[in-house]
């Protein structure tokens, strides 16, 4: 939408240096000193501590090894905070992920969601570069409600098997089948493994309670270790799963490209690039909301796009900005970008030095980490509301919520927009008015919106005044039509008062026409009022000229 100044003059756009200068630089040009240096490090190390665990048990929760998740913290989150587009993001893997990461893994392997983040991430430098990332926000809220539970759905049914240390040779990524598979081993439950589990969520619980500053993924994490490795559990780790971590970071390098590959795999890079678009713009509106702070949303989605890319290329995954990390990120005094490049270069330090440590952890602890995840993220308070106030918008939260629990995403993203279009037109349409009547003429209007009627030709009947209120577009027509069609005996001069009419479009304008050759073949002349000028271009192009002359 164009600005324009107190004068009527049309602002200037914003250029290119403008809409996509990184935030680190701003930062830097602010003035930048040593007392912000450590106020940066200091939160770096506090995101790092809660990033440490989170990223390991969803790399494992996507079906792949704990490593992936640290190379995707250090080297995404290092990228998105370098040359993103908000100042407090956090980059990394996200719960939101899981299920989608684990259906692509299964269908075409690690290789292709190597290719398929690739592609994803050439999708989003295109949303950037095109300047589309602020329609991210025309996103219904039901929408973003039912599909935010229903991948927290997802991710604590991933988290069944580990949590319960169930015995499975190969789990389904899919919803249903998944639980299925699940159900027919729970006789090997171990209850070794689910004493782990209950230990961990009993101390995060406790540590937020008692001490909400304190790490609690990481304290339990540890304590669950501890408590494993003295008692001698017989409870699966990530040493005894995956044999720990490798202490560097891999080499680059490219998959293996195809035609057929990058068709394989191009759905799940389109689900990709519009989850991470979507999380990653959320959680800068988080940022900006603590901070009073405004992101560059364009600029952030060509970072994203960015490091999806540099990720998987060493060896990591999907990335993007995570709500959770990002405000814990605010709420230790980070003062820009550099607390997320620090965040980077800790769990880079941890994998350098104390890797080894990793293949202690239980991952029935992981476990318990990621259903705290999708337990929080799960707005649930938000979903109830929606439930309980607006049939409507139940129908958008239900549809979004299902497809996104046993359909996909993607589909589950394109109904609910959908359907949260169908909606809001139908609400614009219904806000529609027509009034009719003598008690429309105003004897105190302004020279300027002066009226073409005499008030005692309405009162004789020789004139007619019909106001409309609201938006005239195609949603509204049948409903305008219809009173104007209950019109009796047609006037001499049936007037149509566009002053309350902010815009018009070209169904609506058809319908005028319409309405217009039934008035002449009657012998009843039409003009128009009050129309704005862009409704009054619309009426003029029509042929209905009328409109041009009497709305001075």
């Amino acid at each position: 939408m164009a600005l324009t100044d107190t004068s009527g003059a049309r602002a200037s756009e914003p250029g290119f240096s403008e809409l996509f200068l990184p935030k680190f630089v701003t930062v830097l040009r602010e003035g930048y000193g040593l007392k912000d240096l450590g106020a940066d490090a200091v939160a770096g190390l506090t995101v790092a501590i809660v990033a440490l665990p989170l990223s390991m048990a969803i790399a494992i929760g996507s079906g792949l090894t704990p490593d992936r998740g640290l190379y995707t913290s250090i080297v995404g989150g290092f990228l998105i905070s370098l040359i993103g587009g908000s100042r407090f993001q956090i980059g990394g893997p996200a719960g939101a992920f899981i299920g989608l990461i684990a259906v692509t893994v299964e269908r075409h392997g690690y290789d292709g969601l190597v290719l398929a983040t690739i592609l994803a991430g050439l999708i989003m430098i295109a949303i950037g570069l095109l300047r589309l990332g602020t329609y991210i926000k025309y996103i219904p809220f039901p929408a973003i409600v039912g599909f935010t539970a229903g991948i927290a759905v997802i991710i604590a049914a991933t988290q069944i098997k580990e949590f319960f240390g169930l015995t499975l040779a190969k789990e389904p990524a899919e919803f249903v089948p998944k639980l299925m598979a699940l159900w027919s081993v729970n006789a090997t439950l171990n209850p070794a493994t689910l004493g782990v589990a209950l230990f961990s969520l009993a101390v995060i619980e406790t540590v937020r309670r008692l001490r909400p500053t304190w790490p609690a993924f990481l304290i339990a994490v540890a304590a669950a270790s501890l408590l494993n490795l003295g008692l001698h559990l017989d409870a699966a780790t990530i040493g005894t799963r995956f044999g720990g971590i490798p202490s560097s970071l891999p080499a680059p390098s490219l998959p293996l490209l195809s035609f057929e590959k990058i068709s394989a795999v191009l759905p799940s890079a389109i689900a990709i690039a519009l989850l991470g678009s979507i999380e990653s713009l959320l959680s800068a509106v988080v940022a900006d909301g603590m901070t009073g702070r405004r992101h560059r949303s364009n600029c952030e989605l060509l970072a994203q796009g960015i490091a999806n890319i540099g990720s998987v290329l060493f060896g990591g995954m999907c990335v993007t900005g995570t709500v959770a990390r990002t405000a814990t990120n605010v709420r230790a005094g980070s003062r820009g970008p550099i607390s997320g490049m620090f965040h980077s270069a800790y769990l880079l330090i941890f994998i350098l030095i104390a890797a080894p440590l990793v293949s202690y952890i239980p991952l029935a602890s992981l476990a318990a980490v990621l259903l705290v995840v999708s337990w929080n993220m799960a707005e649930k308070a938000d979903f109830w509301a929606l439930l309980r106030d607006s049939r409507g918008d139940a129908v958008v939260l239900l549809a979004t919520f299902g497809l996104t629990v046993f359909y996909d995403l993607t589909t589950a993203i394109a109904v609910g927009v959908i359907l949260g279009s169908l909606l809001f037109l139908h609400r614009m349409a219904e806000a529609v008015e027509v009034e009719g009547g003598p008690h429309l003429v105003r004897e105190d209007e302004a020279d300027d919106t002066s009226h073409p009627y005499d008030a005692e030709l309405v009162k004789s009947g020789k004139v007619m005044v019909y106001r409309i209120n609201g938006a005239f577009f195609f949603g509204a027509t049948a409903r305008v039509n219809a009173v104007l069609d209950r019109i009796g005996a047609y006037p001499k001069v049936l007037v149509l008062d566009f002053h309350d009419v902010p815009l018009i479009d070209a169904s609506a304008v058809h319908s005028l026409k319409v309405f217009a050759d039934k008035l002449v073949r009657a012998g009843t002349k039409l003009r128009f009022t009050g129309a704005r000028p862009s409704v009054r271009k619309s009426l003029t192009a029509a042929g209905l000229r009328d409109a041009e002359a009497d709305s001075r």
